[in-house]
């Protein structure tokens, strides 16, 4: 994520085809990375990455302000992600209780 959201930052002066080509991939990625942390049960990690997809999306914004505002989302993406697995490794494991039937 981080590397399309460099070639977007570094291809600010590029036609605005090829600018609203990058969005459309880092929206893209930015979907299936929520389905994926839904799936995981991540937190709010869900919710910044469906956020971030449409920032990715929305046209009319300069686009200084999307590849800050996506940077940005990003380093706070990273920053959840970092502590929920911190959080995972800190819980106790679960023991998984055998009934006997009779």
């Amino acid at each position: 994520m981080r590397k399309l959201i460099a070639e977007l930052e570094s291809n600010r002066a590029a036609k605005p085809k090829i600018l609203d080509g990058i969005c459309g991939n880092i929206a893209r990625e930015l979907s299936h990375m929520r389905q994926r942390a839904l799936t995981a049960n991540l937190g709010t990690l869900p919710d910044v990455a469906g956020t971030l997809a449409i920032v990715a999306s929305r046209a009319g914004t300069g686009i200084n302000m999307k590849v800050r505002a996506l940077a940005d989302g990003v380093n706070s993406m990273s920053m959840q992600l970092d502590q929920a697995l911190k959080m995972a490794h800190e819980m106790p494991p679960e023991k998984e209780t055998e009934k006997k039937q009779s």
